[in-house]
């Protein structure tokens, strides 16, 4: 059976942003995952049956730390002997397909999810643009996770459009339509939850899920509902996820806010977040970047219209005042006005949930998405032949 390494920088990458993949794809390969170390990665072993290995990597630029991590990944791959290497999340890009191209690798696929680069300016901006298209050119093939990021690829130069593919309609690893389902929240535990929370069954309840940083939107965010919640008292705003202080700080006075408004809830990184979902009625993702949003996958297909910022991916699930809102990206106003529309307008927004989770499941589902990725690695078996 031929062999595939999935790389990711950190374990946690491989466990979730690729659940349930790799175990169907040892249908079909050997798989083997890289990561560094962490529990995350005996998660991955128990859960997907598949065998692991450490390769520690940071996710700055640290010179003599990613030229260690390069010379393992090649006396790795050296004696796996593998027919793919497939990279995930940016430096296991960078390090792992210059690795596999040393290696003589001869399918080399790196999947872009994001491009944190675009925030960056000035010389930062320069040797990051670098470090992306030598990424691109050690892979044979590149896999941007929307069709917003591949042509922001394109217009960027970072490689020529040939060597581009997007898997079916996006996403790295589509969606278990089965699991992100609100039927699947009992009514006790969405009751036990509000209780805890102090939800209002008059209350009209907004969500963010994912990191709690700068990039994500948190400050305008949090500034809308604030300006919002003075006016509106019948509302509340759940943050769920981690803060990333030492990468990506909120502003001060946003941290003060978060604390002092007793409309906001933060509940920190939830390993199950279905049950948030379920006691909310939208979604807010005024993101700066993504690559192919799955907290928006996962609220829509658990009937959430969405209010999202108008970037790659998230343009590409949600259509304005059909499944929810877009608004331009960094414009406070904007997201306070989309957020005031879901209040007052009940109808229009029972209406748009009506296309949510039916959208999600013809589009996005996980199997869908699996078997488009296995087909582009069946078409690599078909040229080696």
């Amino acid at each position: 059976m031929k062999k595939l390494i999935r790389v990711t920088t950190v374990p946690s990458s491989l466990r979730t942003l690729l659940k349930g993949q790799h175990r169907f794809m040892s249908n079909h390969y050997k798989v083997i995952g890289v990561s560094g170390e962490g529990d995350a990665l005996t998660e991955v072993r128990q859960n997907e049956g598949i065998d692991t290995h450490v390769i520690e990597m940071t996710r700055t630029i640290t010179l003599l730390k990613d030229l260690k991590a390069t010379y393992l990944l090649y006396k790795f791959f050296k004696k796996e002997k593998p027919f793919i290497v497939h990279t995930h999340t940016p430096k296991a890009g960078t390090v792992g397909m210059l690795a596999a191209k040393l290696a003589g690798v001869p399918h080399r696929l790196h999947t872009i999810a994001g491009l944190p680069l675009l925030e960056a300016t000035g010389p930062k901006r320069k040797l990051l643009n670098t470090v992306e298209k030598f990424t691109y050119s050690c892979a044979t093939q590149i896999l941007p996770n929307s069709f917003g990021l591949k042509d922001i690829i394109v217009q960027n130069r970072y490689t020529k459009a040939s060597k581009l593919n997007v898997i079916g309609n996006g996403s790295s690893n589509g969606i278990d339509t089965k699991h992100y389902d609100s039927a699947m929240v009992c009514q006790d535990k969405k009751e036990q939850l509000k209780n805890e929370l102090e939800i209002k069954s008059t209350d009209l309840v907004f969500i963010f899920i994912g990191r709690i940083v700068k990039d994500k939107g948190i400050n305008e965010l949090v500034n809308a509902f604030h300006n919002l919640s003075s006016k509106a008292s019948n509302c509340k705003l759940i943050l769920v996820g981690p803060k990333e202080d030492h990468l990506d700080p909120l502003l001060p006075k946003t941290e003060t806010l978060i604390k002092e408004n007793t409309q906001i809830l933060t509940v920190g990184t939830q390993k199950d977040i279905r049950p948030y979902v379920a006691i909310s009625n939208v979604l807010t993702f005024p993101s700066y970047r993504e690559g192919f949003p799955n907290v928006v996958l996962q609220a829509s297909c658990m009937g959430l219209p969405c209010i999202v910022s108008n970037i790659n991916g998230c343009n590409e699930i949600i259509e304005h005042e059909l499944n929810g809102l877009i608004i331009p990206t960094k414009n406070e106003s904007a997201l306070e006005n989309a957020m005031q529309f879901m209040i007052d307008n009940s109808e229009k927004r029972e209406a748009m949930i009506l296309h949510t989770r039916a959208r999600i499941i013809k589009r996005y589902d996980q199997d869908y998405v699996w078997n488009e990725i296995l087909k582009t690695y069946k078409s690599l078996e078909h040229e080696s032949i």
